[in-house]
This record gives structure tokens, sequence and C-alpha cells, in this order.
């Protein structure tokens, strides 16, 4: 083991990957953890890996995505108002913000895959109370307390990121996110069935199963061996990348593992070294307009339907019944989904027309008086007013990345054209598309101007990923994530209230500023003084 004074000031970064060893004095060969990873190189172990990390990301879609199908519900039980409603999404938002940076930070100094286990017993713990629910009040903390631990589900994308080889991450990375997709049909789905029949209590219940069963496969998943390398524990590390080697049937390097310089992981003030300063602010400027720009298009395709029914369909006027009910004046409370209402939303998810991210308000009086239109808009409506991801995020996506028919073009310009380029040129495409959507056109152009728009604000989203997940070394990777995903959403849940105000005061104003923040997206994303396209990842600052 590579552990004496002489051998460990041999230690080199990681920035290009060495094929030729350097000799200790003693003669004895030695090898980097990335010069192990390549050598090893693709195999059973990474699609063992693929799998069983985008199963949790189904998991995860379908904790998310359980407020669209059960706002109606809890609406009607609990007589929700508009805003109590959005508190939910809101709560979300904020306990995937705060946890977002806490276990960033653990991760880098406890382990990621300690963490993402944690994630993943925390999120299911909780979204099983939240079944048991009392009141709205006990629902929106422990909707909250599920963003949290969701939060810590970067985790897995970290992972597989550092077990990747080079020239894989840019094509197995975005590849991710078509779980997800599976994830929201699989919600929507047994929504359908459960919601009328048992309830959404029995829905949550039934949806936190696949998230727990996921947690006895995690004994198949190592501890990353570029994070145990960075704590010093050679041995963990070369039993990993032996047991990897043995699944893809390939050789290891010749000679020791060798022992880079110790750097404390986990450390704020690294985020900011003058190394790093002006990368993360960009990144950080990215994010947030993302986040702003995703909620653009959501509200803009709110604001569009109700467009649509004027300029594309010529609906005839609503007639005013002079019922001064108070549900006349509130016609949302107990509309619950039916058929129509859950293939609409099956419709919007597979085709990304619109994602779950924000909670715009319920649908106006007008669409709750044309029984035609209610299912359609009530549906579409539900999308949008779940929590992101990822996220998720999108968020997370964030998301974790999203499913669209730009995704082959998008994995082609990140390989061919690089991290950076790829993502300026999909964010300038957004904020042109941001402007196409004031043409008053057809319903079916209305529908492909938010069909292209949604696809490149996902592609944006698989960029900064893969691009923040790549650029900080193992020592703060996922500090960088976790604070990343923190601003993301802030972005989230500042934007409503800033466009709110302006798209109602004038639609091309407001689609004018989503479209300036994706021009200085552009610009940040193009500058950036770092392109990890081809860049072997770094172990230590």
């Amino acid at each position: 083991m590579a552990t004496a004074p002489e051998e460990a000031e041999n230690a080199i970064g990681l920035e290009e990957i060495h094929t030729e060893r350097k000799e200790s004095p003693k003669g004895q060969k030695t090898f980097t953890v990335e010069e192990a990873v390549e050598t090893i190189g693709f195999g059973r172990f990474h699609i063992m890996l693929f799998f069983i990390m985008g199963s949790t990301v189904v998991a995860e879609a379908m904790e998310i995505m359980l407020i669209a199908v059960v706002s109606p519900l809890i609406r009607c039980e609990w007589q929700l108002q508009d805003w109590q409603v959005a508190l939910v999404t809101t709560m979300v938002f904020f306990g995937y913000m705060v946890f977002s940076i806490v276990l960033g930070l653990l991760a880098d100094r406890y382990g990621r895959w300690k963490i993402l286990l944690l994630s993943f017993l925390w999120a299911a713990y909780f979204s099983l109370l939240t079944s048991f629910a009392p009141s709205y009040i006990w629902f929106v903390f422990l909707r909250a307390m599920v963003g949290g631990g969701v939060s810590g589900h970067a985790q897995g994308l970290i992972i597989k990121t550092e077990f990747l080889p080079t020239k894989y991450r840019g094509y197995m990375l975005p590849l991710s996110q078509v779980f997800w997709l599976a994830g929201s049909l699989l919600i929507i789905g047994l929504a359908s069935v459960v919601n009328p029949t048992i309830g959404w209590r029995w829905l949550i219940r039934i949806a936190s199963i696949p998230g727990i069963l996921l947690i006895l496969l995690f004994k198949f998943i190592p501890e990353s061996a570029r994070y145990n390398v960075s704590m010093g524990n050679m041995g963990a590390a070369l039993a990993t990348l032996q047991r990897i080697a043995r699944m893809n049937g390939a050789a290891m390097p010749e000679g020791l593992l060798r022992e880079p310089a110790k750097e404390r992981g986990g450390r704020f003030k690294d985020l900011i070294h003058p190394k790093y300063l002006r990368t993360t602010l960009q990144i950080w400027i990215i994010w947030l307009g993302i986040a702003f720009a995703y909620y653009g298009v959501i509200l803009a395709s709110a604001e569009l339907l109700e467009r649509d029914v004027v300029c594309g369909s010529a609906a005839p006027p609503v007639q005013d019944s002079g019922d001064d009910s108070e549900e006349s004046h509130s016609p949302c409370h107990c509309h619950l989904f039916g058929p129509t209402a859950y293939q609409t939303m099956i419709i919007s998810t597979a085709g990304e027309i619109a994602r779950n991210l924000s909670s715009p308000p319920c649908p106006p009086v007008p669409y709750c008086r044309q029984p035609e239109l209610t299912a359609k808009v009530l549906a579409v409506h539900a999308l949008l007013a779940t929590s992101g991801t990822q996220a998720m995020s999108p968020w997370q996506r964030g998301n974790r990345g999203h499913c669209s028919p730009v995704n082959p073009l998008n994995i082609l310009g990140i390989n061919l054209l690089g991290r950076r380029l790829s993502l300026c040129i999909t964010m300038a495409c957004t904020a042109l598309f941001f402007l196409l959507l004031n043409i008053c056109t057809s319903s079916a152009g209305m529908v492909g101007f938010l069909f292209m728009l949604r696809a490149l604000v996902s592609a944006n989203f698989n960029t900064i990923y893969i691009y923040t997940a790549e650029v900080y070394p193992t020592t703060m990777r996922a500090l960088g994530m976790g604070t990343s995903g923190s601003l993301c959403r802030v972005g989230a849940m500042v934007a409503p209230f800033i466009s709110q105000v302006l798209m109602n005061a004038s639609f091309i104003g407001a689609l004018c500023l989503f479209s300036s923040v994706c021009v200085v997206c552009a610009i940040s994303a193009v500058t950036l003084p770092i392109e990890t396209k081809g860049r072997a990842l770094q172990q230590v600052k």
C-alpha cells in the first residue's frame, strides 16, 4: 500500500489520465483511482448500477408525482383554498432546499452510500406517515420532510458519475431520465385505480412500497472508490475496484493504488476558493435561471390554455348563471378526477408538454363551468401543481432529467460539442421559443411550441446536472451539487411571485423576462472557465 511519506509525495492531480505509470523511489508501479476506472472500462457492474440507481429514480418520481394525483382529494377532504394547496408544494421545495445543502455536506464527509441510504429511509418513513396525516397542517409538515429526504437522492447521480469511465458519462447519465418517466406514468396509473376505490391514503402507502423494497438492493451498491481514496481508506477503495474488475471481466492496472494528498471534504469555503469561485458563481446563476425559466414554461402553459380557448378553439363565451353560491365562486373544491383526467395526465406526462414543478392557482371559473374542458384543464393543472425534483429535480431531477424527443440531440451535443457550448445552444433556443409563444396560433401550433420549449428546458437540466457533477473534485462534489440544487429550489419558489404579477400585467413582457434570463444563462454557460468533456474527474482541489 502506498502509505510511505515518499510515496505520498508522488500523488498527482487528476486533470488528465496518465497513460505512463510513474515509478516510486522503490521502483514500484502505482496507479490512481481514475486510471483504474478507465482501465477496467464499462461492463456488467455499470449496467447493474444503472438499473438499480434508475429504479431509485422511479421511486422518487412516484413520491413527487403524488402531489399531482392527491391534490384534488385533499382539497375536497379539508376544503382547502388555492394558497393552501400551493403551500404544500412550497414546503416540499423548502424541505429540499434546506436539506440539499446539509446532506451534500454530510456526503462529502461521511460517504455517498450512507447518505443515499439515509435519504431513502427518511423519505419512505415520512411518506408512510403522510398517509396517516390527521389534518392539513400535519400533511404539509410531513410532505416537507419527504422533500428533505428526496434531496439526498442526488447522491445516486454522484455515485454513477464517479464509477463511470470518462467517455461513457455523457451517454449514460442523460439516459437515466427514462426512469423518471416510468415512475410518473406508474403513479398516475395507480392513482386512476386506487383513488376512486380505496382512497388517497392507500395510494401513498402503495407508492412507498418500491422505495422500501429498493433499500434491500443497496447491499449491491458499493461506496464510491473515489470517496474512499479521498478519505484515505485505500483498502476499501482497492477492494471495490477489484470487485468491479471481476464483474466486468477486466484486469486491474499493475502496481499499487496511489494515495492522493489529504484534503478535508465538505467545506463551504472550498466552493469559493479562487480556483472555483468563478465556476461556482456562474453555475449558481445557471441553476437559478433554469429554475426560473422552468416556471416560465409552466406559467405560460397555463396562460396559453386560456388563450387557446379564445384564439384557437373559438369557444363560445361563458354565460353567468347568476348563482352566487360558495361553490360557484370556488368550483374546484370537490372536482375530482375521472378517467378522462387521468388519461390526459398520462398523455401530458408522456409527451412532457407540461411537467410537475409549480403550484399555479386553481383553474379559472370559466373552465370549471365548461364540462368539456374541465377534465383536461384540471389534469394539466394538477401535473403543474407538483414539486419537481429534479427536479429535480426536476428537478432532480433534479431533477434528475426528463425524457423528450430532443434528448438524442442533447446527448450528441454534450459529447460532440462539449457541455458548455451545448448548454449555451439549448438555452439560446429556449429564449427564442419563449418569444414565439406570443404568436396567436392554432391548438396544434401552441402544443408544438410548448412541446419544444419543454424539451429544451429538459435538455438544459440534463447538461447542467452532468456539468456540475463533473466539474468539482471528489472532496466537494456532493456539496457542490447540494448547493446548486438548493439554489434551484430558491429560483422555483421566487419565480411565481415575480412572474405572476408581470404575467397578469403584460404577457409579452413576462415572456421577454423569461427570454432575457435564458440569454444570461447562455452567456454564463459559454463563458464557464472549465470544459468537462473528456476531462477526468478530479480527486482533490
